[in-house]
């Protein structure tokens, strides 16, 4: 148990330049008390104690912000930084040594039964206010930007971004331009529009172009 919680505090050492102390980290850091409650509570499941885990559960979500429902798998060296308004469903499976941000949710559409949420691969990053929605496969090493709506299988080692999320980047090769944090990544819609309003003047200049001619 000992190793188990110095290795959550090394991991999020290494993640989070705000980290100053393994102190700080042990009494302050919300998304370390989350995963360390949620071992209790998916253990209590895993024997037949499901209203205790339930209760353990939703204390912790009381307690930190963070909702991660008793059934879900969650690998080691999980990192949900800040953490408030964090949901994570009852069949999730999260990958070690993944990064969640505030505000991220992995849940389902409302119309599976049995494995109805995502499934992360190892080292991915999901930004804040994300949404990973449905019984689909991240995989590893995937950034998924922050406000992104995924609804589809992300393949390894990309980049995806946008309402509904695309990729921009795999194995290496730009797809967009690379992403460099969480914030600083192109906006395929807001290309897209982009793209339209500069079609639309070429289009309102040769109508205007003809109808001069026709005069």
């Amino acid at each position: 148990m000992f190793d188990r919680l110095k290795a959550d505090i090394e991991r999020i050492r290494s993640v989070d330049p705000a980290a100053r102390s393994n102190l700080e980290i042990l009494l302050l850091y919300s998304g370390l008390h989350a995963i360390r409650s949620h071992r209790r509570a998916n253990w209590l499941l895993r024997h037949n104690c499901p209203f205790l885990a339930r209760a353990v559960s939703q204390f912790s979500k009381f307690m930190t912000g963070i909702e991660i429902h008793p059934g879900a798998s969650i690998g080691d060296g999980v990192f949900i930084d800040h953490g408030s308004g964090v949901v994570i469903g009852e069949t999730t499976v999260v990958g070690d040594n993944c990064v969640i941000y505030q505000g991220a949710t992995l849940g389902g559409t409302g119309k599976e039964t049995g494995k109805r949420h995502p499934t992360l691969g190892k080292n991915v990053m999901v930004g804040s206010g994300a949404r990973v929605l449905g019984p689909i496969n991240i995989g590893d090493n995937v950034k998924i930007a922050a406000n992104a709506v995924v609804l589809m299988d992300l393949p390894p080692n990309s980049t995806a971004v946008g309402v509904p999320a695309r990729v921009v980047k795999r194995d290496g090769v730009r797809v967009g331009d690379d992403m460099v944090d969480q914030v600083h990544i192109p906006d395929p819609v807001s290309q897209e529009l982009c793209r339209l309003r500069l079609k639309v003047a070429e289009l309102e200049r040769r109508l205007e172009e003809q109808e001069q001619k026709n005069q």
